[in-house]
């Protein structure tokens, strides 16, 4: 059973690949001047993270990279100076598998930088595992940490406004689903860690809707986007028999990073989307979610259990 679900699921996959990649993706746009601005981009050693700090940094904002491994960011960061002749761009350290370390970091962001116009939670894995917290690794790394982060930095971006949240989701929300007594636990099922990314990517699209319903009148929006199916090291953890299949799809199909990072940059850069915030977009286009992502109340229960998990209600 869970061999023909595995094999169904490789065949749906494949046709979703073929049918968005046969598509172009959406063109590089032309960007406003970012200077003064300062931006956060999780993740941003490494794929869609640095592509969109990289571009950030093009157009003059100040960008931390929030990364876990302190080699790769700090030698992300010389590159982007590098290339972009935009010195303000800088490595901070973030491990969103530890609450602790998110905690940390918000810490030591807020005494250093005094303006926070962007924030851009882009990290994510597919793997599983169980944090130092207690927490099933891709529910917190994709979910629970970005929001104990966000909820830190919030008044930072609310004296910083106009502000923009930025929630890097995915079309595999479709395949979400989200119990809220068993948040952060594995889910059951024959592909837990498929399934478990999918829940997280829902808990996504939800917490931005959330995240908006509550900032209305802050003038900080918020915006779940999926950025395509982009050939990065998010699946790096696939079983060892599972990528000889995988692998070469990847090259033949997916999208490279700086594509992966097209409707990112479109949310965080966009003149004229502040009524849209809490909604989808996909190839820099306004879309609509699955039903289940539409719905509020499981937003609200989602906020409320994440409060909780987070330590930040009782």
């Amino acid at each position: 059973m869970g061999w023909a679900l595995l094999g169904a699921g490789l065949l749906l996959a494949l046709g979703v690949l073929l049918r968005h990649r046969l598509r172009a993706p959406a063109q590089p746009r032309s960007r406003p001047d970012l200077r003064g601005r300062t931006a956060i981009v999780t993740g941003g050693s490494g794929g869609i993270g640095e592509a969109t700090a990289r571009a950030l940094a093009r157009c003059g904002a100040r960008v931390v990279l929030a990364a876990r491994s302190a080699r790769r960011g700090e030698a992300a960061a010389r590159r982007i100076r590098t290339e972009t002749g935009n010195p303000e761009v800088l490595f901070m350290p973030l491990d969103l598998a530890s609450l602790r370390s998110v905690r940390a970091f918000a810490s030591a962001f807020l005494r250093q930088e005094p303006h926070l116009h962007l924030l851009v939670n882009n990290a994510g894995v597919s793997a599983g595992g169980t944090t130092e917290d207690g927490f099933s690794l891709t529910f917190q790394v994709n979910h629970l940490g970005h929001f104990l982060l966000t909820q830190l930095l919030l008044e930072r971006l609310q004296h910083s406004a106009p502000s923009r949240v930025v929630i890097v989701a995915s079309a595999a929300h479709r395949a979400g689903r989200l119990n809220p007594a068993a948040l952060g636990r594995p889910p059951p099922g024959p592909l837990p860690t498929f399934q478990g990314y999918c829940d997280s990517k829902l808990a996504n699209v939800l917490h931005a809707r959330e995240l908006a319903t509550r900032l209305q009148g802050t003038q900080v929006t918020a915006y779940a986007v999926h950025p395509g199916f982009v050939n990065t090291e998010l699946f790096r953890h696939l079983p060892l028999w599972l990528k000889p299949l995988f692998v070469p799809l990847a090259w033949l199909f997916f999208r490279d990073a700086a594509e992966g990072a097209e409707t990112s940059l479109f949310c965080a850069t966009q003149e004229g989307l502040e009524r849209f915030s809490g909604r989808y977009f996909a190839d820099c286009r306004l879309q609509e979610p699955w039903p289940h992502a539409r719905d509020d109340a499981a937003a609200r229960e989602l906020w409320e259990a994440s409060e909780r998990l987070a330590g930040l209600a009782p």
